[in-house]
């Protein structure tokens, strides 16, 4: 294949996630292109690259390629490279949204029944030895992992971002959100045999709502004003305020069901209603669980026994992902990645979703305080290339603010914020920090890859003039020692299903996991608009208006949006896999199995 420099009118582009139109030239394709933000070079360099590897197709005229690219999509769609969600958004690009359901149901036919038995072992990395199984403290990937195996929520949020029914089979809310009638399943059985009631899920909720409560999902639930049973099988929620989203907040992975009264150290037992039932737990170090005989999902949990197992060393994950030692691994290597992909026996999948990388840095502490610091550091920063060099890819531009392009409410009008040493400069010197030298605390525990870009970092910002002093941090204890605690620091985020949830807990002021400490007044009254608006066209507007505010004023750099890259052997099965968070959601265990 080749490059062509200049197409003819008509011509299409045809990409492994995309349908681009030409109107003259390459030139004004890359400018039409949803890659904005790269260079010409870049784009062009990224287009031979994916051409070599037949991950496009060639320049050619619509009604010749159309076809073709869906024959790829359903392709991709067979070899699970796609969602059913992405496929059917490619298919309604092409106009072909009639032949879809046809497809999607001869897949779904095809695709291989759910087999029990086995031990699965999975290794992944985040884990403490201060690690706890309370649902409010959970953190990081091991802990949440291992409850999602033992426990449910009222809401399954599922791989096309929606919210499901599960412990709670229905819910409906009043005209205005205020109200939230939530019917719960019946029979349903904790692991000690004791069958779950009301009174289990309104102790369950309100364990995040206690003044004592540190728990992140506290500011989701701030506007609930009470939790009352009505009969023995319905929760009603009576809110402050609408809240149109707050389904979604109920499938958080904090917002866990458990006995009424478990306290203290019962937390470690894990009594919940989930598809594997806890044998041992060795915080910061493994689980293991089997799985639950009574388990009220048809379907789901199809292990024997899963083993979790926390190594937080990348090449030692893989390693043990290459031996046969675990048959799952999360966060692989980008720069390896390729290495993987030859092996027969080993599947990588890469997935857009919402996670990203981010530098907070503590607003309340001297000189972040000063917004043209902020700023300056915001234009120091070479996006393109920690996407290149960092992700190798696998991945897109951030434009400081959270909001992922996969978000219902993604700014996608708003101006990509572009390397500027000049501007840079001009703003640190308006802050007079010419001579000051930044502290960047950073670590791999933060995210493959993060001394790197931190290093990255330093370098571009060297030449707009500004010092940066990049302090390598122990991996053990980052979390605990470091994130929050140090002034500026590498960081990472799963991100949220919704906006709300997503500026509630990291943005908004106050928030438990806001990591920078930044209030801003104007940013929390739209935040309060929002979460209350019905109508979808100024729900967008209100949205847009936030991400822009934290994109000029929050203390929050956000070079790239990461896909999620994981690796796991080929004997494993499943179906659509959710980029909502890492591992299917947390939700592999329950959703994935071991072919026949």
């Amino acid at each position: 294949m080749k490059v062509l420099k200049t197409l003819k009118d008509g011509d299409f582009l045809i990409t492994n996630m995309a349908v681009h139109r030409h109107n003259r030239s390459v030139e004004s394709l890359y400018k039409n292109s949803r890659l904005r933000g790269l260079s010409y070079k870049t784009y062009m360099a990224d287009i031979r690259h994916n051409l070599s590897n037949k991950a496009y197709f060639i320049f050619t005229p619509k009604e010749k390629c159309i076809m073709s690219y869906l024959s790829l999509l359903e392709k991709m769609l067979e070899q699970k490279k796609i969602s059913r969600r992405q496929f059917m958004t490619q298919a309604s690009a092409l106009g072909l949204i009639a032949a879809a359901p046809t497809i999607l149901t001869k897949h779904a036919i095809a695709s291989e029944t759910p087999q029990k038995g086995g031990t699965f072992r999975h290794a992944m990395t985040g884990a403490s030895t201060s690690d706890s199984l309370d649902p409010a403290t959970l953190f990081a990937n091991h802990a949440i992992n291992i409850s999602s195996q033992v426990s449910n929520c009222l809401v399954e949020i599922d791989h096309n971002f929606k919210p499901v029914p599960e412990l709670a089979e229905s819910w409906e809310a009043s005209s205005d959100a205020k109200k939230w009638v939530f019917k719960l399943r019946k029979g349903v059985e904790f692991h000690n045999g004791k069958t779950m009631t009301v009174n289990d899920v309104i102790f369950s909720i309100n364990h995040h709502r206690g003044e004592e409560s540190k728990s992140a999902a506290k500011p989701y639930l701030k506007s609930v004003e009470s939790i009352k049973a009505d009969g023995n099988d319905t929760v009603v929620f009576t809110l402050s305020e609408g809240s149109a989203d707050f389904p979604f907040i109920l499938g958080d992975y904090h917002l866990r069901i458990y006995p009424e009264g478990t306290e203290g150290k019962d937390w470690e037992k894990a009594i919940g209603t989930g598809g594997y039932i806890l044998e041992n737990w060795e915080p910061g170090v493994r689980a293991l669980t089997k799985r639950n005989p009574n388990y009220w999902k048809t379907g789901r949990a199809h292990f024997n026994e899963v083993e979790t197992i926390a190594i937080s060393d990348v090449n030692a994950r893989t390693n043990a992902l290459k031996t046969g030692r675990i048959d799952a691994m999360d966060r692989v290597d980008v720069k390896t990645v390729h290495l993987l992909k030859k092996m027969p026996n080993l599947n990588v999948s890469a997935i857009t979703g919402t996670m990203h990388y981010s530098v907070p840095m503590l607003v309340d502490v001297k000189p972040y305080s000063d917004k043209n610091v902020r700023m300056a550091l915001k234009l120091a920063v070479d996006r393109e290339e920690m996407v290149k060099n960092i992700l190798k890819g696998y991945g897109e531009l951030g434009n400081d603010h959270p909001i992922s392009s996969v978000n219902r409410y993604h700014a996608s009008n708003l101006e990509q914020r572009k390397y500027d040493p000049d501007k840079a400069n001009f703003y640190m010197k308006k802050a007079g920090m010419l001579d000051h030298t930044f502290n960047l605390h950073a670590s791999d525990a933060a995210f493959s890859g993060a001394v790197d870009a931190a290093v990255l970092y330093q370098e571009s910002a060297k030449k707009a003039g500004i010092k940066i002093n990049v302090v390598r941090e122990p991996s053990d204890g980052y979390w605990s020692n470091v994130w929050t605690k140090k002034e500026w620091c590498m960081c990472y985020w799963s991100g949220r299903p919704v906006e709300d949830m997503m500026f509630s807990v990291g943005y908004a002021t106050g928030a438990p996991w806001n990591d920078t400490h930044w209030s801003n007044e104007k940013f929390n009254k739209l935040l309060k608009e929002a979460r209350a608006e019905l109508d979808e066209a100024k729900r967008l507007q209100l949205y847009t208006e936030m991400q822009q505010i934290c994109n000029e004023d929050s203390g929050t750099v956000i070079p790239m949006f990461n896909q999620i890259v994981e690796g796991f052997s080929s004997k494993l099965g499943h179906g659509a896999v959710s980029a909502h968070m890492e591992l299917d959601g947390h939700r592999n265990t329950e959703r994935w199995w071991f072919k026949a």
